[in-house]
């Protein structure tokens, strides 16, 4: 008996949850969540890197399924090193239900360890229906849907400082030599021109992809990607030259390469709309807009705006996406359970709430763009949407986590190493190539 119900549900759960009341084959309509808040009592533990302001907007989106369901849930936060801390909670014995895996690479490896459940037929009909195929492409392993892209990001926008940009009579630049001449002329004005998140290795990795898919093109970027070209190609050693002009500057970094270092990401956006303002301008991705207004009541498009990071040396300008997808895993004491949360968060009506509070895109062209609190967030959402399967994802989010993935490891130590001293791009070419031959063998 509870092995049908479960099948029943598994069946209509987002039907449900996407209606708020509806029956599953005729009848009585039921309420949302299996009509009698069939999960009740139960718990679903989730295991996420978020924290600050995504934590507490990500559980918005948690109560609104306990809500519904009468499942409670429990977030667990990883910090960034999110493969090892999953695997060492189930090696322990203490699995979570669901974990909301930051990069491509560490999905394939989770899927590849087996600790995973393919999704359900429900995500996979509403992931077919409402998204773009690349992103059924990057969630699935050997032809299964493993991971339900539930947040996206747009990582090609540089974060500004109307004020700062217009006391220092600055226009948003289209070039990448622009850029740098308009950061020399802000900080002219008395502000540094960037505040640089160099203590967290994956903002790095980002400024590199940008630059990289700009300059070198979406051939190479993809052939990099796989690793079927490799670190040391002159591609890399020019785009790492590129970016060691910003890098070296001091006159461009608050703080210098050794601020820099001592900055993580929200800092780096307090250091731009905080209350002491240090530099005019913060390069990441949309979610930059989230902790601005949550962190420091920034009214976003008015007192926090953004610009698209500009074409490199005549190439396009770069679109680098990224996203957390939802997984279950097979050792989660709540499988099930977890299973309907994905169904849920497969549903415009859980991407609705975020969209409200800000800091977040959802790749599901189904939410309603007027979700969105504002016109800034909502441009940049409809742009994401717009660009399918263009867009590029994030380079080391498809690494092996040993590469692109890793704390004080493989590409984000060699990049922070490379700001601390930027001398030499060629070394760091080969010290990356050598790190990421070891991680695609392994």
């Amino acid at each position: 008996m509870m092995r049908r119900r479960t099948t029943l549900l598994t069946g209509c759960t987002a039907l449900v949850l996407a209606l708020g009341a509806t029956a599953c084959g005729g009848g009585e309509p039921v309420a949302a969540g299996g009509g009698d808040q069939a999960l009740g009592g139960q718990t679903v533990t989730v295991a996420g890197v978020w924290s600050g302001s995504e934590q507490k907007n990500f559980q918005k989106v948690l109560d609104a399924f306990s809500e519904k369901t009468g499942a409670k849930t429990q977030f667990v936060s990883t910090g960034d090193n999110v493969s090892t801390v999953v695997g060492s909670k189930i090696e322990g014995g203490n699995a979570p239900d669901v974990v909301m895996v930051p990069q491509v690479g560490v999905l394939q490896q989770f899927a590849g360890n087996g600790w995973l459940k393919p999704l359900s037929p429900t995500v996979r009909t509403a992931v077919k229906g409402n998204y773009a195929k690349v992103w059924n492409d990057y969630g699935s392993v050997d032809g299964s849907l493993y991971g339900l892209y539930f947040k996206a990001a747009h990582k090609s926008t540089v974060w500004y400082s109307p004020d700062a940009l217009a006391q220092a009579g600055v226009q948003p630049p289209t070039t990448y030599g622009a850029l740098l001449k308009a950061g020399h002329t802000v900080s002219d004005s008395g502000l540094a021109a960037f505040s640089v998140a160099g203590q967290d290795g994956w903002t790095l990795t980002d400024w590199f992809e940008n630059v990289y898919l700009s300059q070198a093109g979406p051939a190479k970027y993809d052939a990099l990607a796989a690793h079927t070209l490799k670190w040391t190609d002159a591609s890399v050693v020019r785009a790492l030259t590129t970016l060691g002009e910003l890098f070296k500057d001091r006159q461009l970094i608050a703080g210098g390469q050794k601020g820099a270092l001592n900055t993580d990401f929200p800092g780096s956006v307090e250091k731009v709309f905080g209350p002491k303002p240090e530099a005019g301008m913060v390069y990441e991705g949309d979610f930059v807009a989230g902790v601005a207004k949550d962190q420091f009541g920034r009214t976003i498009g008015k007192d926090a705006n953004f610009f698209p990071f500009p074409a490199v040396d005549g190439g396009d300008a770069p679109v680098v996406s990224g996203g957390d997808a939802a997984v279950v895993l097979k050792d989660g004491k709540n499988t099930k359970a977890g299973m309907a949360l994905v169904e849920y968060l497969a549903t415009p009506e859980a991407a609705a709430v975020w969209a409200k509070a800000g800091g977040f895109l959802s790749p599901n062209k189904s939410l309603d763009l007027a979700s969105y609190g504002d016109d800034v967030t909502r441009a940049t959402a409809k742009s994401l949407v717009d660009a399918g399967d263009s867009v590029r994802f994030d380079m080391s989010d498809q690494a092996p986590a040993a590469f692109g993935g890793t704390k004080g490891a493989g590409e984000w130590k060699l990049l922070q190493d490379f700001l601390r001293d930027p001398s030499d791009p060629k070394a760091t070419a080969a010290a990356l190539e050598t790190a990421a031959a070891k991680a695609y063998k392994g």
